[in-house]
């Protein structure tokens, strides 16, 4: 690496690392480091790519964290990409990163349940937890009407949820059940990596770039 790349992602580091305040300044620059690795696959085309598109981005969460539900892929990549843009820049990247594997259950709670408003509401509709379910469960090829057992999970989980019965789980439902039982925070699907995925990218990115 050059002098003046070194120096760049420095400078970079120093500004991205106040905002990403699980990972400390060296760990965001290993952070950038791995988001250009990433990113060079893909500028291979000789342009400027603006950050990680929806395709890589996903194949990152297939490849390295073990997910496998396209619809709840989609929601991770919307809640990285704050601006919106169809790209995680790399300020998204850290930022993102720093929730997703470090976050505190507070951070944890807010990322799940944007995760789960598929169309960007601020709730969480029956409809959206049938699509979610349906996705994730897997069926039993002698069940009469598999659809059945599924809307009756929705309204299972409602009773559980829904504190002020309005049909949906706005936010404070979410975060009040989250606080009662810890396991409702991915009741619709998996969303957060788990430990083993967490350590093994954890040192792929901080321990082997260290020992090279």
């Amino acid at each position: 690496m050059s002098a003046m790349n070194r120096k760049l992602i420095q400078t970079l580091a120093e500004t991205i690392s106040k905002h990403a305040e699980h990972f400390n300044k060296t760990e965001v620059e290993f952070l950038i480091r791995e988001f250009n690795v990433l990113l060079g696959e893909q500028a291979v085309s000789g342009r400027a790519v603006p950050g990680l598109d929806r395709g890589k981005f996903r194949s990152i969460l297939h490849n390295i964290f073990g997910m496998t539900d396209d619809m709840i892929m989609d929601g991770v990549f919307r809640t990285f990409d704050k601006d919106n843009d169809s790209f995680v820049s790399m300020k998204e990247w850290v930022e993102g990163l720093s929730v997703f594997l470090r976050g505190t259950l507070e951070e944890q709670i807010k990322y799940c349940f944007h995760v789960y408003d598929l169309n960007g509401d601020n709730y969480v509709s029956r409809e959206e937890m049938f699509h979610m379910l349906k996705n994730s469960l897997i069926r039993q090829p002698t069940e009469e009407d598999p659809d059945e057992g599924i809307k009756d999970l929705v309204e299972i989980t409602l009773k559980k949820m829904d504190y002020d019965h309005d049909g949906r789980l706005s936010f404070t439902d979410f975060e009040k059940s989250v606080r009662e039982e810890n396991l409702l925070l991915e009741a619709f699907g998996t969303c957060l990596p788990d430990t083993t995925s967490i350590e093994s990218f954890e040192h792929h990115v901080f321990q082997e770039q260290l020992e090279q």
